[in-house]
Protein backbone atom coordinates (compact mmCIF):
# COMPACT_ATOMS: atom_id res chain seq x y z
CA UNK A 1 0.00 0.00 0.00
CA UNK A 2 2.72 2.34 1.16
CA UNK A 3 4.71 2.22 -2.56
CA UNK A 4 0.90 2.59 -4.29
CA UNK A 5 1.01 5.83 -2.39
CA UNK A 6 4.48 6.17 -3.13
CA UNK A 7 3.66 6.11 -6.92
CA UNK A 8 0.84 8.12 -6.76
CA UNK A 9 2.48 11.06 -4.77
CA UNK A 10 5.37 10.66 -8.21
CA UNK A 11 2.97 11.23 -10.70
CA UNK A 12 0.67 13.71 -9.20
CA UNK A 13 4.31 15.55 -8.75
CA UNK A 14 5.21 15.14 -12.22
CA UNK A 15 1.58 16.50 -13.39
CA UNK A 16 2.09 18.82 -11.07
CA UNK A 17 5.33 20.03 -12.89
CA UNK A 18 4.00 20.12 -15.82
CA UNK A 19 1.09 22.33 -15.65
CA UNK A 20 3.40 24.53 -13.93
CA UNK A 21 5.48 24.96 -16.32
CA UNK A 22 2.82 25.00 -19.35
CA UNK A 23 1.40 28.20 -17.14
CA UNK A 24 4.98 29.73 -16.48
CA UNK A 25 5.38 29.32 -20.14
CA UNK A 26 2.27 30.90 -21.41
CA UNK A 27 2.46 33.63 -18.82
CA UNK A 28 5.67 34.29 -20.45
CA UNK A 29 4.03 34.03 -24.09
CA UNK A 30 1.80 37.01 -22.78
CA UNK A 31 4.22 39.35 -21.63
CA UNK A 32 5.76 38.60 -25.28
CA UNK A 33 2.68 39.81 -27.25
CA UNK A 34 1.83 42.68 -24.91
CA UNK A 35 5.33 44.18 -26.05
CA UNK A 36 5.15 43.13 -29.40
CA UNK A 37 3.57 45.14 -32.58
CA UNK A 38 3.44 43.37 -35.98
CA UNK A 39 2.85 44.66 -39.82
CA UNK A 40 0.82 43.04 -41.22
CA UNK A 41 0.19 43.90 -45.23
CA UNK A 42 -2.88 42.30 -47.45
CA UNK A 43 -2.38 42.20 -51.24
CA UNK A 44 -5.13 43.24 -53.22
CA UNK A 45 -5.15 39.81 -55.32
CA UNK A 46 -2.87 37.01 -55.88
CA UNK A 47 -2.16 38.28 -58.97
CA UNK A 48 1.51 38.54 -59.94
CA UNK A 49 1.39 42.35 -60.20
CA UNK A 50 -0.34 42.83 -57.05
CA UNK A 51 1.92 40.97 -55.38
CA UNK A 52 5.17 42.70 -56.12
CA UNK A 53 3.34 46.10 -55.39
CA UNK A 54 2.61 44.57 -51.84
CA UNK A 55 6.15 44.20 -51.36
CA UNK A 56 7.38 47.33 -52.50
CA UNK A 57 4.80 49.11 -50.54
CA UNK A 58 6.35 46.50 -48.14
CA UNK A 59 9.72 47.92 -48.49
CA UNK A 60 8.76 51.66 -48.21
CA UNK A 61 6.77 51.21 -44.77
CA UNK A 62 9.72 49.60 -43.48
CA UNK A 63 11.94 52.36 -44.46
CA UNK A 64 9.78 55.12 -42.79
CA UNK A 65 9.56 52.41 -39.98
CA UNK A 66 13.12 52.84 -39.54
CA UNK A 67 12.78 56.87 -38.88
CA UNK A 68 9.35 56.24 -36.72
CA UNK A 69 11.13 53.82 -34.70
CA UNK A 70 15.00 55.63 -33.69
CA UNK A 71 15.20 55.70 -30.21
CA UNK A 72 11.79 54.11 -29.50
CA UNK A 73 12.19 51.14 -25.94
CA UNK A 74 8.86 50.43 -25.37
CA UNK A 75 5.51 49.25 -27.57
CA UNK A 76 3.62 52.98 -26.41
CA UNK A 77 6.06 54.73 -27.65
CA UNK A 78 6.14 53.30 -30.49
CA UNK A 79 2.32 53.26 -31.56
CA UNK A 80 2.42 56.91 -30.18
CA UNK A 81 4.49 57.73 -33.10
CA UNK A 82 2.89 55.63 -35.75
CA UNK A 83 -0.66 57.61 -34.43
CA UNK A 84 1.57 60.47 -35.90
CA UNK A 85 2.93 59.16 -38.66
CA UNK A 86 -0.11 57.64 -39.89
CA UNK A 87 -1.23 59.62 -42.84
CA UNK A 88 2.68 59.63 -43.87
CA UNK A 89 2.89 55.87 -44.08
CA UNK A 90 -0.83 55.99 -46.14
CA UNK A 91 0.97 58.77 -48.25
CA UNK A 92 3.81 56.56 -48.94
CA UNK A 93 1.68 53.05 -50.03
CA UNK A 94 -0.10 55.20 -51.90
CA UNK A 95 2.68 56.56 -53.58
CA UNK A 96 4.15 53.56 -54.75
CA UNK A 97 0.77 52.06 -56.11
CA UNK A 98 0.50 55.01 -57.91
CA UNK A 99 3.66 54.77 -59.32
CA UNK A 100 3.20 51.45 -60.33
CA UNK A 101 -0.37 52.52 -61.80
CA UNK A 102 -2.41 51.11 -59.85
CA UNK A 103 -5.38 53.17 -59.05
CA UNK A 104 -6.51 51.47 -55.45
CA UNK A 105 -5.69 52.36 -52.13
CA UNK A 106 -3.69 51.73 -49.10
CA UNK A 107 -5.57 51.86 -45.35
CA UNK A 108 -3.61 51.33 -42.46
CA UNK A 109 -5.16 51.21 -39.26
CA UNK A 110 -4.46 49.42 -35.96
CA UNK A 111 -6.09 46.07 -35.28
CA UNK A 112 -5.55 42.99 -32.52
CA UNK A 113 -5.26 40.05 -34.57
CA UNK A 114 -4.87 36.33 -33.71
CA UNK A 115 -1.67 34.91 -35.08
CA UNK A 116 -0.21 31.01 -35.34
CA UNK A 117 2.87 30.38 -33.69
CA UNK A 118 5.76 31.88 -36.68
CA UNK A 119 9.13 31.34 -36.84
CA UNK A 120 11.07 34.89 -38.56
CA UNK A 121 14.08 34.06 -39.82
CA UNK A 122 15.95 32.94 -36.59
CA UNK A 123 13.32 34.28 -33.96
CA UNK A 124 9.61 32.61 -32.91
CA UNK A 125 6.44 34.07 -31.86
CA UNK A 126 4.05 32.19 -29.88
CA UNK A 127 0.17 32.62 -30.84
CA UNK A 128 -1.93 34.77 -29.95
CA UNK A 129 -3.34 38.09 -29.98
CA UNK A 130 -1.11 40.41 -31.11
CA UNK A 131 -1.37 44.41 -32.02
CA UNK A 132 -0.82 44.86 -35.54
CA UNK A 133 -0.40 47.31 -37.83
CA UNK A 134 -2.49 46.04 -40.36
CA UNK A 135 -2.28 47.41 -44.11
CA UNK A 136 -4.97 46.53 -46.45
CA UNK A 137 -3.93 47.04 -50.10
CA UNK A 138 -7.08 47.39 -52.38
CA UNK A 139 -9.57 44.94 -51.85
CA UNK A 140 -6.97 43.08 -49.22
CA UNK A 141 -8.36 39.89 -50.96
CA UNK A 142 -4.42 39.06 -51.82
CA UNK A 143 -2.13 36.71 -49.66
CA UNK A 144 -0.64 38.30 -46.53
CA UNK A 145 2.84 39.47 -45.19
CA UNK A 146 3.85 39.96 -41.77
CA UNK A 147 7.02 40.31 -39.93
CA UNK A 148 8.01 42.53 -36.39
CA UNK A 149 7.62 46.33 -36.57
CA UNK A 150 8.34 46.68 -33.10
CA UNK A 151 10.79 45.38 -31.32
CA UNK A 152 12.33 46.50 -35.21
CA UNK A 153 13.22 42.98 -36.28
CA UNK A 154 12.56 43.34 -39.88
CA UNK A 155 13.17 47.06 -40.33
CA UNK A 156 15.94 47.49 -42.68
CA UNK A 157 19.70 47.18 -41.08
CA UNK A 158 18.07 46.96 -37.07
CA UNK A 159 17.01 42.98 -37.42
CA UNK A 160 20.84 42.27 -36.98
CA UNK A 161 22.18 44.41 -34.62
CA UNK A 162 18.41 44.26 -32.22
CA UNK A 163 19.48 43.35 -28.72
CA UNK A 164 16.52 41.54 -27.76
CA UNK A 165 17.69 41.53 -23.61
CA UNK A 166 16.62 45.56 -24.70
CA UNK A 167 13.39 44.68 -25.00
CA UNK A 168 12.60 41.52 -23.18
CA UNK A 169 13.75 39.99 -20.34
CA UNK A 170 15.30 36.65 -19.95
CA UNK A 171 13.34 34.22 -19.77
CA UNK A 172 10.95 36.05 -22.59
CA UNK A 173 14.07 36.43 -25.18
CA UNK A 174 14.93 32.10 -24.52
CA UNK A 175 11.23 31.69 -25.73
CA UNK A 176 11.56 33.56 -29.10
CA UNK A 177 15.13 32.37 -29.05
CA UNK A 178 13.65 28.72 -28.88
CA UNK A 179 12.93 26.31 -32.28
CA UNK A 180 9.31 25.65 -31.92
CA UNK A 181 10.69 22.33 -33.57
CA UNK A 182 12.06 21.42 -29.88
CA UNK A 183 9.80 23.24 -27.68
CA UNK A 184 6.17 21.42 -27.19
CA UNK A 185 5.17 24.24 -25.35
CA UNK A 186 4.60 26.31 -28.37
CA UNK A 187 2.33 23.57 -30.01
CA UNK A 188 0.08 23.36 -26.48
CA UNK A 189 0.14 26.95 -26.00
CA UNK A 190 -1.61 27.47 -30.03
CA UNK A 191 -4.32 25.18 -29.32
CA UNK A 192 -5.39 26.64 -26.55
CA UNK A 193 -4.99 30.21 -27.82
CA UNK A 194 -7.13 28.95 -30.76
CA UNK A 195 -9.45 27.48 -28.30
CA UNK A 196 -10.15 30.57 -26.38
CA UNK A 197 -9.78 33.09 -29.72
CA UNK A 198 -12.76 30.88 -30.89
CA UNK A 199 -14.79 30.60 -28.18
CA UNK A 200 -13.85 32.95 -25.61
Amino acid sequence: MKKKWTEISVVFGLLFSIVFSIVSFGNECKNIRSDVLRLHILANSDSEEDQQVKLAVRDVLLNCGSNVFSGKINLEDARQCLDLEKEMLVTAANKVLAENGFDYKARIYFAEEFFLTRTYEKYTLPAGNYLALKVILGEGNGHNWWCVMFPPLCIPAASENTDLNFFFDKNETHIIQSNPKYEIRFKIIEILEEIMNKYI
